[in-house]
């Protein structure tokens, strides 16, 4: 029993060994760096680390199963930006050639934007993507300046378009390194039309300037020469006087020199001893305060080292949050300005559909109003010259007649007498008789009149109104030759 115990111990220990061992092997074999010109991006399960955890230097155990990871390279990456026609503030369109070079960022929230939107694409859609929003960029930048202000304060224009870009940037896991504007040229040669005019000013007043400094040259010269003038005239003067009184000094100076010499030689051995001693005091008392002085000058300079630095991270996050302010307002401005325009140019379009529709009902309407105009003026006209040339007729058969009106009615009269009779005969041909019954006796009518028969005849007859009495109806007497009327 003692020697199966001691295999179980045994194989229970080799176990554990092999555990432990294996244990190593998988930690040591899944362990990965983070190379300096790389970021390690670990994803799957990381916990609170969001959806990729990212190390920039160091290392990470990868845990098979439950983990993955992938690198995003740090390498700069350089992209020419050829803006062309860029419409400035003052409606002018510029050339804005210019060089970007951006790069994966590592500080700790780009970095992570960058795992989550840059990892497994390559260098050209990184590339292709930035150039996208730089453009957008660069071209709402440029959108806000006029002329002058970026063409006379590159470093200014540099700085905004710097800040634009870097901040969008920033929202994929890029930032800005660098950026280079090479030429800045406009369609209508507004640029080089200020430098000719800068330049013609600048020529002009160098030779202001000139024309000033020759004056004053000269001006200074002659003054120059009269008080040189003066003073010679004035040192010789005094050399006269100074002569004289130099001798008599010099005598004096001759005696003093020598007593003071005597004196002089005793008192310098002593002064010299306490000079030396004094020397020395001061070195060490300077070396001392030296000291100090170096070690209060480190610790305010410390101080305020700190201080700078605090205020430094403080304005810089002012400043960023100054730009997501900013950024956000002229996203939000540049939107409501896009749904303005669109709305107007809807409006436009319905009030010039309407305008249109207006004006070609206008143009139906006036074109009816002057066709039934030019009807009606045309049968006004047609009815005048009928009635004008029936009245010279009448004047003229008035004239013929001798001017009696009488005899051209009754003229007219006759001349209608034939339609007359016509209408006559076609009312009694338009008569529809089916049947007529007349009862005649045969004897024949009283008198030695006709029948019945006759006399139903005749006196259908008579029914139609006679010529003569028509035309007396209308007042007109009918001459002789055509009749009379019988009275009964």
């Amino acid at each position: 029993m003692a020697d199966i115990g001691s295999s179980i111990a045994l194989i229970g220990l080799v176990l554990f060994g092999l555990a432990i061992f294996g244990t190593i092997y998988v930690a040591t074999s899944r362990y990965k760096l983070a190379p300096s010109d790389k970021i390690l991006v670990v994803y799957g399960n990381v916990k609170d680390a969001g959806a990729a955890a990212c190390y920039h230097g160091g290392g990470k155990i990868v845990w098979p199963l439950i983990q993955h990871y992938a690198y995003l390279d740090l390498k700069p990456m350089t992209i020419r930006i050829d803006l062309q026609h860029a419409l400035s503030q003052q409606n002018i369109r510029i050339n804005v050639p210019s060089t970007f070079t951006i790069g994966i960022s590592t500080a700790p929230s780009i970095m992570q934007n960058a795992a989550e939107r840059l990892l497994g694409l390559s260098q050209p859609q990184i590339e292709d993507m930035a150039s996208e929003i730089i453009f957008g960029q660069l071209r709402l930048t440029v959108a806000t300046l006029t002329i002058e202000q970026i063409n006379q304060d590159r470093e200014a224009f540099l700085s905004m378009v710097s800040s634009n870009v870097d901040s969008e940037l920033h929202k994929i896991g890029l930032y800005l390194i660098n950026v280079n504007i090479t030429d800045i040229t406009d369609e209508a040669e507004y640029i080089v039309s200020i430098g000719a005019k800068a330049a013609a000013e600048a020529i002009a007043g160098a030779t202001g300037d000139r024309a000033k400094a020759l004056q004053m040259g000269q001006i200074q010269v002659a003054t120059a020469d009269s008080n040189r003038e003066i003073e010679v005239q004035k040192k010789e003067s005094a050399a006269i006087a100074g002569k004289a009184e130099a001798k008599k000094l010099e005598k004096i100076a001759v005696q003093q020199a020598d007593s003071e010499s005597k004196m002089g030689i005793a008192a310098a051995v002593s002064l010299e001893e306490i000079s030396v001693q004094e020397q020395q005091k001061n070195a060490i008392e300077g070396v001392n305060l030296s000291l100090a002085d170096i070690a209060l000058s480190n610790a305010v300079l410390a101080e305020r080292e700190a201080e700078a630095r605090q205020r430094s991270e403080v304005a810089k996050r002012h400043a960023q949050e100054q730009i997501e302010k900013a950024q956000y307002s002229l996203e939000s401005e540049r939107l409501r300005a896009a749904d303005i325009a669109r709305e107007q140019v809807a409006k436009e379009q319905i009030e010039i559909a309407a305008d249109a529709e207006a004006g070609r009902q206008r143009r139906i309407a006036q074109g009816q109003a002057d066709a039934i105009l030019a009807k009606y003026k045309a049968e006004a006209e047609g009815q005048q010259a009928v009635l004008e040339a029936k009245a010279a007729g009448y004047k003229s058969l008035v004239a013929s007649a001798g001017g009696d009106p009488k005899a051209v009615a009754t003229l007219l009269m006759v001349e209608k007498v034939e339609e007359l009779v016509a209408r006559q005969t076609e009312a009694i041909s338009n008569l529809k008789i089916d049947k007529i019954t007349v009862w005649d006796s045969g004897n024949g009518g009283n008198n030695g009149e006709g029948g019945s028969t006759s006399n139903f005849i005749s006196s259908l007859m008579q029914s139609l109104p006679p010529v003569h009495d028509v035309a007396k109806m209308a007042g007109i007497e009918l001459p002789a030759y055509l009749g009379e009327m019988k009275d009964e």
